[in-house]
């Protein structure tokens, strides 16, 4: 049965290449289109699209308003389509957050060549909207935690001799990717000022990260930032590996930190879930919980197995409250979790971890 798309674009040229595309993909029909949303509108009551390929800038109605509408009135799987700037960026992540599954980037010149390049980003991201749960994911306010009590050793007498690296002391290693963001947002903002370090892969595309990271930290009691090389590790703050590149902990004479470095994608992607993960087994080891959420495919399910081999304490996200249940499901069935849980029980797990 074809995934039955309709195209809301402003651009007669963007909508025609874009219909004369994906009609031409098995498995895939165009069941219409309009220049904005308040044309859009009748056309869908009379029809209604298993996915709607929404622009971000229209007008009457802009993209992000309209798919504030949907997500409130009718649920439906959205893919964005915006261009890469830094403002699109900000709105991009906007359209994230209010549920939009995927984003791809729109060419901003010599539409009718360079529309084809994108096809099979596009094509992937309607397959995978297609299949997600958004009519079934709730996501439920989390209630904020207040602050850990400070637990003293007797390092606030007495430091300990010795040298050599040092190995992290208690941290979150989390691994997402579609429905990603509205999922780590609502357990990021439910955290206390000091929780746990944590370390987070969201596979988004390159300069998406550090809007992600700038709403967040706006939003958030902990610090959230995109990581940067030779970041300290250190509780209270949240480093997110930025987009195009891997990130991994490391440990230094000086203590643990961060690195970020290119490298070819591993599971087709850059950052990758299971880089995080094999480095936090390797120099947090048991002191780490590890968390996969959301996300299409099977990045992190052999690192976070190597987590939990170690003596890690794992995490994975239930099926109920995913939008995409295919990383999760993936770690599960390599026998690499110990707990499935549903979001709104993540951030209690978090606190409580050390």
């Amino acid at each position: 049965m074809s995934i039955r798309v309709f195209i809301i674009d402003d651009s007669a040229v963007v909508r025609k290449v874009l219909a004369e595309m994906l009609d031409g993909t098995t498995g895939v029909e165009v069941i219409g289109t309009a220049n904005d949303p308040i044309f859009a509108q009748p056309k869908l009551e009379k029809d209604w699209p298993d996915v709607i390929l929404l622009d971000v800038e229209m007008p009457r109605m802009d993209g992000i308003s309209f798919l504030k509408k949907i997500m409130a009135e009718r649920p439906t799987p959205v893919v964005m389509c915006s261009t890469l700037t830094a403002e699109g960026s900000h709105t991009s992540i906007q359209a994230l957050a209010i549920g939009a599954i995927d984003v791809v980037e729109k060419p901003k010149a010599k539409l009718k060549t360079a529309l084809p390049q994108v096809s099979k980003e596009l094509l992937a991201a309607i397959r995978i909207a297609a299949k997600a749960n958004i009519s079934g994911v709730k996501i439920k306010p989390v209630a904020k935690i207040g602050n850990i009590p400070t637990k003293l050793t007797a390092d606030a007498i007495l430091s300990k001799n010795g040298g050599g690296i040092r190995k992290s002391g208690p941290l979150i290693a989390i691994g997402a990717s579609t429905g990603g963001t509205q999922a780590l947002e609502a357990i990021l903002t439910a955290l206390p000022a000091n929780s746990l370090p944590i370390l987070i892969v969201q596979h988004m595309p390159e300069k998406f990260t550090a809007a992600f990271a700038s709403r967040l930290n706006q939003r958030c009691r902990v610090e959230v930032k995109e990581a940067e090389n030779n970041d300290a590790i250190q509780q209270g703050r949240v480093l997110i590996a930025p987009g195009g590149l891997h990130m991994m902990l490391q440990a230094t004479q000086f203590g643990v930190s961060v690195v970020v470095k290119d490298g070819p994608a591993v599971n087709r992607h850059k950052p990758s879930v299971d880089v995080l993960f094999r480095s936090v087994a390797k120099f947090s080891g048991s002191n780490a919980l590890g968390i996969i959420m959301t996300g299409m495919g099977d990045d992190g399910a052999k690192g976070i197995k190597e987590m939990h081999d170690i003596g890690a304490k794992t995490i994975a996200q239930n099926k109920e409250t995913c939008v995409v249940y295919g990383m999760p499901q993936e770690a599960v069935k390599l026998q690499a979790i110990d707990h499935i849980l549903p979001l709104e029980r993540i951030p209690a797990m978090i606190v409580d971890h050390g």
